[in-house]
């Protein structure tokens, strides 16, 4: 497993259910294209697994 990941949120929250845009923003990603780096453990691979279909995730 890498130590961080790059996670960018490239499609809008605007039409996602309620739950997937505070996990969105529980992430730091609230606005589109913006990137940040979290640390690779179990939550936060939970969180971005809960909307894939809207971020784009890399290994650093």
């Amino acid at each position: 497993m890498a130590e961080k990941l790059k996670i960018t949120l490239v499609k809008s929250t605007i039409g996602a259910i309620p739950k997937h845009k505070q996990t969105a923003a529980a992430l730091g990603l609230r606005k589109l294209n913006k990137t940040v780096e979290m640390p690779d453990n179990a939550s936060v691979r939970g969180m971005v697994k809960q909307i894939q279909h809207l971020v784009k995730v890399e290994e650093i």
